[in-house]
């Protein structure tokens, strides 16, 4: 946000600048042509005397010397019989013009402008045939003269307010960055355990306070929601358990042993239910809302929990496990639960002498493990990770609930077949 403040603040200055000091640079320009020609008028002024009174030999001497001198100047004398003295000879249509009519003009001409004055000489009555034209040429001004130094001084004045401009629209914007900021910070803590401090006070544009406020009230009214809900578990499993306990008593009264055995066993299976589901109320309160897992050592040391069996079993067992990797937003329960589905699987629905091979790798950002086996395989057509979805007349939950593990730490499960000719199940785990 802030660096889109100083983008769209400096696209809207240059903008400006660039308004006002390009026409600004251009009458730089025009001032110094309109000096130059000013100045050009005073020696058109000089060198009409010496034509009106002095034969063309002083004429070109003097001449000579005004041209001879550093100057934006260039003069030239063009009379009527041919003879030009200076630079810029030559009688166009505009000279002649000025000839005939007596009057003095000034054109623009390539590379700046010129001046043409006609000369009345004595005698002459003003006669076209008999005056001379004075031609002075003056020099568009460049980057060399006045012009390049106020163009400098243009440029570094812009320059300034630019730089001046964006300091302002930074501290503008770290005004409001900067509690925005805390906000996301704080927010990004809550999910974690035990963190349900209220915010500080923010300071800011009365917007940003305003939503710290609903913040926070958001945040009491949630944890006010799941404390409850916590609560009615806790409750639901107190009051779940005297009738559970009087069902038992009876149960311990019936005269048949199978059937008091089946009926014991199905209150441990009831008991057994509400005390996973009092657990997994309580999960967030454990975990956090937000939990960070070092996936590789949760996923390495379950895979070594299942090795026993394999070993019992006779089954070819090859691992290859990554050592480290990064902290992902998933739980270890549900790491676990994620590599007893698919080593359960390979373990059910394939017969005990087909090889396993597991592989776990990570890097910054990631971890994959991949479980291949070297038994059926996969039903064609089968969508593995669709709930109830199942090839071999189980559940269909396993691969499904591995998916959303999966899908739930920013990653996903695919499966396909192995070298090996049986199953593959490759799951990407992402910290992001």
């Amino acid at each position: 946000m802030r660096r889109s403040l100083l983008v769209t603040a400096a696209a809207a200055i240059s903008m400006v600048l660039l308004a006002m000091l390009v026409p600004m640079a251009i009458l730089v320009r025009s001032y110094a042509l309109e000096d130059r020609l000013a100045r050009a008028a005073l020696e058109v002024q000089a060198v009409e005397t010496v034509v009106s009174g002095q034969d063309a030999g002083a004429v070109g001497q003097y001449v000579d010397r005004l041209n001879d001198a550093e100057r934006h100047t260039r003069v030239t004398v063009l009379y009527p019989d041919g003879l030009e003295i200076g630079p810029d000879r030559g009688q166009d249509e505009l000279v002649l013009d000025a000839r005939n009519t007596g009057r003095a003009r000034v054109d623009d001409v390539p590379g700046g402008s010129q001046i043409l004055v006609p000369v009345s000489r004595g005698g002459n009555s003003g006669l076209p045939s008999q005056t001379p034209v004075i031609r002075v040429v003056v020099d568009e001004p460049g980057l060399d003269s006045v012009v390049g130094v106020a163009w400098g001084l243009l440029a570094g004045l812009a320059l300034a307010l630019l730089a001046g401009s964006l300091v302002v629209v930074d501290r503008l914007g770290r005004s409001f960055v900067q509690p925005i900021r805390r906000l996301a910070e704080h927010t990004q803590t809550l999910g974690r355990p035990g963190a349900t401090a209220p915010m500080a006070a923010v300071d800011g544009p009365p917007e940003v306070q305003e939503l710290a406020g609903a913040v926070d009230r958001l945040v009491g009214r949630i944890q006010l929601l799941l404390a409850r809900e916590r609560e009615g578990v806790a409750d639901l499993s107190h009051r779940l358990r005297t009738p559970v306990t009087a069902l038992r008593l009876r149960v311990e009264t019936v005269a048949d042993p199978d059937l008091r055995d089946r009926l014991a066993g199905d209150l441990d299976s009831l008991e057994a239910t509400v005390d996973e589901i009092v657990r997994e109320a309580r999960r967030s309160e454990r975990e956090g809302l937000d939990p960070r897992t070092d996936a590789v050592a949760v996923i390495a040391e379950r895979v070594r929990h299942w090795a026993p069996l394999a070993e019992d079993l006779g089954r070819p067992w090859e691992v290859d496990l990554a050592s480290t990797g990064p902290l992902l937003r998933a739980s270890r329960a549900d790491l676990e639960a994620l590599v007893d589905v698919l080593l359960d699987n390979v373990f059910s629905h394939t017969a005990d002498t087909d090889a396993v091979r597991i592989t776990l790798t990570a890097s910054d950002d990631r971890v994959d493990l991949v479980v291949e086996d070297a038994g059926p395989g996969l039903p064609p057509g089968l969508d593995a990770t669709g709930r109830g979805a199942s090839g071999a007349g189980s559940t269909g939950l396993g691969l499904s609930i591995a998916a959303r593990t999966a899908e739930d730490a920013g990653g996903a499960l695919a499966t396909g077949t192995s070298d090996m000719g049986g199953a593959r199940v490759a799951v990407t785990l992402r910290t992001a």
